[in-house]
């Protein structure tokens, strides 16, 4: 190495490529100890490019297709709840929103620790990916033996948010090799995959309810999800070779004293409050105006349908431009379309209207994750993005989690009905008031960037 007199420095993830110029092959330093090692002692060759070629994309269309998979069913359990709510052996049970809400929570929950443990067994990625995969299915075929609904709670809820989290977390600790300059945009695509998930399912989802119920229902799930999912496991590896970083070292959050990140994961915690509130609720608000089943699902379905555009417009933009302006630019949608839209929506137009609007702009929220990745990283040079990123998860899920309880309690007793007009006065009024509260609070970061807080 000493007769090398030229080299360039690029990040990747928690190593530094240096690539010489008169050689082919790539050297990573690891950030610990700073020791040079040849990337190609983990492949027999130079590592794949990053950003482009063979490997890249089917590594992302691994992760598109794992995101659909694992978020696509949590994220249409408003489908589920309706045919909970009016069948038996659930029935007339209270909690059945919290099912849900407790699936999209432990995914979000628990990325840190899981994080954590799969950076410092990087060998196990591929593993870990397949035993998530099938902890998935094994919690709906318990589910479907469901008699009431804290079995439901426990396994399509808690335990399915657990497997899905494992399997998950490997697109998450991965992209950051794979996609470097073009980061913002390859996590929109990923992050569509919910999206078309959240197309397709409820369509399968309300038809296979309808002729046989729920057991069947969530049997066929688990079949599936393991045959989709398999095939696509091959591609969840590094793109380097994995570094030797301790699981003491993984659990670095000095970070989180900033008030860059303090900031932003208010914001982002504040808008996960009231996010998951219309995709769980709008069947039921659809039924209540009129709308059959089949129908009111539709909503659900208009609603993942402009996701998948808004995460793609928003992944695309987020590279270029500072995340508390896309975060902004998201607020403002959010907020017009729950307030104005649905909020005044007494007939299936409008109401299908809101959510094409509601899923392009609040549906878009997540996508600005690497920007604030990068604004945390850039204010505390220590901080490792993996970690970051998974804080920020941690902070959507809590405030998933307490959405479920909050809106059954916004909900009791029907507040508003007949003493409001339009959708205020549906009985969802006050779910309605605090989904756009929490939209319109969940831009404070723009106005913080203004005054120095960022």
């Amino acid at each position: 190495m000493a007769e090398l007199s030229q080299y360039r420095r690029r990040s990747v993830s928690t190593r530094t490529i240096v690539a010489t110029e008169t050689t082919n092959i790539e050297y990573g330093e690891d950030r610990d100890t700073g020791e040079l090692v040849s990337d190609s002692a983990g492949y027999g060759e130079p590592p794949p490019p990053a950003d482009r070629g063979k490997d890249a994309y089917l590594f992302l269309t691994a992760c598109f297709i794992l995101e659909a998979l694992v978020w696509g069913l949590p994220f249409t359990y408003g489908v589920f709840q309706d045919y909970y709510s009016t069948h038996e052996p659930f029935k007339g049970s209270s909690n059945i929103a919290t099912v849900g809400t407790c699936a999209l929570g432990v995914l979000y929950l628990d990325l840190p620790l899981i994080f954590a443990i799969l950076q410092a067994n990087q060998n196990y990625l591929r593993v870990a990916c397949s035993f998530g995969v099938v902890l998935m299915a094994v919690s709906l075929v318990i589910s479907s033996f469901a008699t009431n609904v804290a079995t439901l709670i426990g396994a399509q809820g808690i335990l399915y948010g657990l497997g899905g989290s494992i399997s998950y977390s490997t697109c998450l600790l991965l992209i950051d090799e794979w996609y470097v300059q073009r980061k913002g945009f390859a996590f929109g695509i990923m992050l569509a995959g919910t999206g078309c998930g959240g197309t397709i399912i409820p369509v399968i989802t309300q038809q296979l309810l309808n002729r046989f119920g729920y057991q069947t229902t969530l049997r066929a799930f688990a079949v599936a999800i393991v045959i989709l999912a398999g095939p696509f496991v091959y591609c969840m590896r590094p793109r380097l070779p994995p570094t030797s970083r301790s699981l003491k070292n993984r659990i670095n959050i000095k970070f989180m004293t900033t008030s860059t990140f303090m900031l932003l994961q208010l914001c982002n915690t504040i808008q996960g409050l009231g996010f998951f509130l219309p995709s769980i609720y709008l069947p039921s608000y659809a039924a209540s105006i009129g709308a059959s089943p089949s129908v009111g699902s539709l909503s659900v379905l208009l609603y993942n349908i402009a996701s998948t555009i808004g995460c793609v417009l928003m992944g695309a933009i987020i590279d270029k431009y500072d995340v508390t302006t896309c975060s902004f630019l998201s607020t403002v949608g959010s907020t017009i379309g729950v307030f104005v839209i649905w909020g005044f929506s007494t007939s299936l137009t409008p109401l299908f209207i809101f959510a094409v609007e509601y899923g392009i702009f609040a549906g878009s929220w997540v996508a600005t994750w690497p920007g604030i990745v990068r604004a945390v990283t850039q204010k505390t040079n220590s901080a490792d993005p993996s970690t970051v990123l998974a804080w920020i998860a941690t902070g959507r899920g809590l405030g998933n989690v307490i959405s479920g309880p909050l809106s059954e309690a916004l909900l009791q007793g029907s507040p508003w009905k007949g003493q409001a007009q339009y959708g205020y006065g549906s009985g969802y009024g006050t779910v309605i008031v605090f989904t756009g509260i929490t939209a319109l609070l969940s831009g404070a970061s723009f106005v913080g960037r203004r005054v120095g807080w960022i």
